[in-house]
């Protein structure tokens, strides 16, 4: 298996974890009792299968960022609200409904587009340290401009969400192909380290900034997460990283089209579990703490929380 196919195979398993682990926790959260301390909670095996699903996601986003280019890896963390759909709608005991249908399609469809356009090769460059201090220095600049008090909060941090957790991502592939690098430097060094310490403060970052984004709805947010991952991610491959778009001309129209398309199916699928999650008693019951961030969270008959915070795992680890 060439590393094009094994990066999008890891990235379809990793998104069904991901998928099969917001399932588990909102199906925990319709079972909670408001009264119930985090305690117990951690003396649940549906919990811990939960937490552990997530944990897997997240370390088959980042063998797949070692395998495929981020232009490839980071537009297929998009799959986790295909992949949600039909286990999402069996969970809640109900049917796939049209508009989630036609967003699965087009959500498809674009990601086939870009597959054929993205860079095959596995990747080789790496940021350098002042590559990444600057990424890192640009990241917090745009961030705290979308934090900032203004009209739509909701949407600017989710934005800010979906670009710190699309930098992580970008981060993490330099660590990554860093580590397994064979050519005989040191294993650690202050720039792994620095680079380390990124990742870590993004990915928390975008955790935290997609919990404020969600107060505020859930449908809207969701899909600027879902859409801003990747965006980032590219951007910096493209720049930083040597990425190219395979096929010229014809190829960035197919990309653009395949885009339009993918952004398209997230939106509609994005309102969809809006639809499907019942926000009116988000007081009522807490959601179990997850160290490693889910990407969507499906509604159920029983489900009485709030949806938990999305990450474009990556999303996960960083959607990642």
């Amino acid at each position: 298996m060439n590393a094009t196919l094994l990066a999008v195979a890891l990235s379809l398993v990793s998104a069904g974890a991901y998928a099969a682990a917001a399932v588990a926790q909102s199906r925990l959260a319709g079972r909670t009792d408001p009264g119930t301390g985090v305690l117990r909670m951690l003396g649940r095996g549906a919990w811990w299968s939960a937490v552990g699903l997530n944990a897997a996601g997240a370390l088959l986003h980042v063998a797949a960022l070692n395998y495929g280019p981020l232009t490839l890896v980071q537009p297929l963390g998009a799959l986790t609200l295909v992949v949600a759909v039909p286990l999402g709608a069996r969970a809640a005991g109900r049917r796939v409904g049209r508009v989630e249908w036609r967003g699965t399609a087009l959500t498809l469809l674009g990601l086939g587009a870009l597959l054929l356009t993205a860079g095959g090769s596995a990747p080789h460059e790496t940021l350098s340290l002042p590559e990444a201090l600057g990424v890192g220095a640009a990241t917090m600049a745009v961030v705290a401009g979308l934090s900032r008090p203004g009209a739509r909060p909701g949407l600017r941090h989710a934005a800010a969400s979906g670009i710190t957790s699309g930098v992580a991502s970008a981060l993490t592939q330099t660590l990554t192909v860093a580590v397994t690098d064979h050519s005989g430097g040191p294993l650690f060094n202050w720039r792994l380290l620095t680079v380390a310490l990124l990742v870590s403060a993004f990915a928390m970052g975008g955790l935290l900034l997609s919990q404020t984004a969600y107060r505020g709805g859930f449908g809207a947010p969701l899909a600027v997460v879902t859409l801003a991952n990747p965006v980032a991610a590219a951007a910096i491959g493209l720049a930083l990283l040597g990425e190219r778009l395979q096929g010229g001309p014809v190829s960035l129209v197919l990309a653009l089209l395949g885009t339009a398309a993918a952004v398209r199916g997230v939106v509609l699928l994005s309102r969809a579990q809006a639809r499907n999650t019942d926000p009116g008693d988000a007081s009522e019951v807490p959601a179990p703490a997850d160290p490693v961030p889910s990407r969507i969270v499906i509604g159920s008959p029983r489900l009485a929380a709030a949806p938990d915070p999305v990450a474009v795992p990556a999303g996960g680890a960083p959607h990642p």
